[in-house]
């Protein structure tokens, strides 16, 4: 059994995370907490699932660390300096951090760069991401990994990824890529029905991290760990 502490937990995604992992018997909720909260439960858990703030990350990240337990970070809107802190930390434990939890949205990053790498120059690319009107930062950490996926791959340059953000109702979370040029254009999406893809992909990082030695994973290893 996996001993969880879920923080954020009385946010839209903790509170999904929590009863996805109540309803499985490979998880045992030790300890739920939110931004201000005394994290000391993460020293009774195998993971920390982290979902709330950069601030709170990076504190929460440092007890992980000081107890060598496994993190699984969902957080968004990190500088660079705290993106250096998840780096260093691990160094000494297993961090699994993507910008999204979702297996769909990973095979999206997986279809977005061999487009970009079969397609060349010749295309114009734009992305548009579309979220709830809670979401705080944009454009969401997803459109900006597509943005990088294709600025990395040959002849693209960073002037031609163009990110439109829109906050509107209560839509999950929907991001679209189109390529385009003067003969054809080729449109790769993802639409979001429930955050309930974003929960189980946390619980299934959780999974995989806590088999793992210290390193820095993403989503893209845990699809490949589906293979074996």
């Amino acid at each position: 059994m996996i001993r969880l502490v879920v923080s954020g937990c009385c946010g839209k995604m903790g509170k999904r995370i929590i009863a996805l992992a109540r309803a499985d018997k490979e998880f045992k909720i030790v300890g739920a907490i939110e931004i201000g909260d005394n994290p000391e439960a993460i020293k009774e858990a195998d993971a920390l699932i982290e979902f709330t703030n950069p601030a709170a990350t990076c504190e929460h990240l440092a007890l992980a660390l000081k107890y060598k337990k496994a993190v699984v970070i969902g957080t968004t809107g990190l500088e660079n300096a705290q993106l250096k802190k998840i780096k260093q930390a691990a160094g000494k434990i297993p961090v699994v951090f993507s910008p999204n939890m979702s297996l769909g949205v990973n095979v999206l990053f997986r279809l977005v760069k061999e487009a970009a790498q079969k397609l060349g120059a010749g295309y114009k690319v734009d992305i548009v991401e579309a979220h709830h009107v809670h979401k705080k930062d944009a454009p969401s950490g997803t459109a900006k990994r597509l943005a990088e996926l294709i600025k990395q791959a040959p002849g693209h340059k960073k002037e031609k990824v163009k990110i439109d953000s829109i906050r509107e109702g209560e839509i999950v979370g929907e991001h679209q890529v189109r390529f385009e040029s003067t003969q054809d254009m080729i449109t790769i999406k993802h639409s979001a029905k429930t955050r309930d893809i974003f929960a189980r992909g946390a619980l299934a990082a959780a999974r995989f991290a806590v088999k793992q030695k210290p390193g820095l994973y993403d989503m893209q290893d845990i699809i490949e760990s589906r293979k074996k």
